[in-house]
């Protein structure tokens, strides 16, 4: 077996055996949080995109990806909820203002994230804040609803610091606080703008499918949620979580998944070694061609000394006056058996060489044919009158 199967066949089988170990090991929890509605993960939504029904039954979901002044400029027929849980969101003047049409005439806003800048926060004079503690993931703090009808004995506890944000600052005069934490800062608040609402919670990840999954949290979240009146349409803005342009690239599938991603890297690397020492291998000094030479003329040189050793001179005198024959009976179509006078009339009619040329041609070729013995001398003169007609009749 050649060095180069060798080499492949052990890159396969390394890389195969590296695609199972990937694919059947365990998949490590992803935490990150998305907040998005087909997320299956911890911190994604997508159980509450699934059940939101139950809390606002016959209700028509409208994700959308547009900014918050778009989306709101698109009237919708009757009552709707818009729906923002993002991890940080920044509002502009024109959002802020239509934001406060959307509400007057009737609609509500549940605004639910860690960060919120632009004029939102200036307008309504918050701050959020959080006693998260990274040495202390584990510590918890309880939080509960104000209302009555809706407050917990014992109040609701969460761990990874799913509700660890609060409002440092609010309005108190014109925000209604609907949820506190144990230590009375407030974690739920409410905005009254006409005949709608603006309601604003700190902690997402309240929201998402780690959160629901537990009995507490699930029944946390329906009770915020309740708070909203029902409407024909729950707008679900997904503008703060996602992209505005998805990546295209046909390797994105690959570079997301990291063991797709290593392998991709191991098999570019084991191409680009086998190209390396295989350049390295197979290079060699290129060999310098000579151009090919004429053998013509050594080629004529070899018969003519074989013909000169012979010293057979009939046999030459007889095979050039055969190519002359050959000649004359292919350019102008005359017989050559009989080189009579009319032979001689035709040939010097139809010939461009001189009469002269053409006699003596003639007597040469009737000495050769009588048998008598061919010298030197005699072959030099028949060669010399036989170019010289070629020559004249060109």
């Amino acid at each position: 077996m050649s060095g180069l199967k060798k080499y492949l066949i052990i890159s396969t089988v390394l890389l195969v055996l590296y695609l199972l170990a990937q694919y059947f090991k365990p998949k490590p929890t992803n935490w990150a949080p998305t907040y998005l509605s087909e997320d299956k993960i911890p911190f994604g939504t997508y159980i509450l995109r699934q059940r939101i029904n139950d809390i606002f039954p016959n209700a028509e979901i409208k994700k959308t990806q547009k900014p918050v002044y778009n989306t709101l400029k698109e009237k919708l027929a009757g009552t709707s909820n818009y729906l923002i849980i993002a991890s940080k969101l920044k509002i502009d003047k024109l959002d802020y203002r239509e934001m406060i049409r959307y509400m007057e005439s009737g609609n509500n806003i549940f605004i639910s994230a860690f960060q919120i800048s632009g004029v939102l926060p200036d307008t309504l004079k918050l701050d959020i804040s959080s006693d998260f503690n990274m040495a202390n993931k584990q510590e918890k703090s309880g939080i509960n609803f104000t209302n009555p009808a809706l407050h917990k004995n014992g109040n609701y506890y969460f761990d990874k610091g799913v509700s660890q944000q609060y409002f440092e600052k609010i309005d108190s005069v014109k925000a209604i606080v609907l949820g506190k934490k144990e230590d009375n800062e407030a974690n739920f608040i409410q905005y009254k703008f006409g005949k709608g609402s603006l309601f604003i919670m700190p902690n997402p990840q309240l929201l998402t499918n780690y959160n629901l999954l537990k009995p507490d949290g699930l029944d946390y979240a329906s009770k915020a949620l309740s708070y909203l009146p029902k409407a024909q349409t729950i707008i679900w803005d997904e503008h703060f979580t996602r992209p505005d342009s998805e990546d295209t690239s046909p390797l994105r599938v690959i570079f997301n998944n990291p063991p797709l991603k290593w392998a991709y890297y191991i098999a570019l690397f084991g191409l680009l070694a086998f190209i390396f020492f295989e350049i390295k291998r197979r290079q060699r000094i290129i060999p310098v061609i000579t151009r090919p030479s004429n053998t013509s003329v050594e080629f004529v040189k070899v018969v003519g000394r074989v013909y000169y050793q012979q010293r057979d001179n009939r046999d030459i005198a007889e095979k050039k006056v055969k190519f002359l024959f050959e000649y004359i009976r292919n350019k102008y179509k005359l017989r050559t058996l009989d080189l009579d006078q009319e032979f001689k009339e035709k040939l010097t009619n139809v010939s461009d060489a001189d009469p002269q040329t053409i006699e003596n041609l003639l007597i040469e070729i009737y000495h050769l044919k009588k048998g008598q013995m061919v010298s030197d001398q005699h072959l030099i003169n028949l060669n010399k009158v036989i170019e010289q007609f070629y020559k004249q009749d060109q």
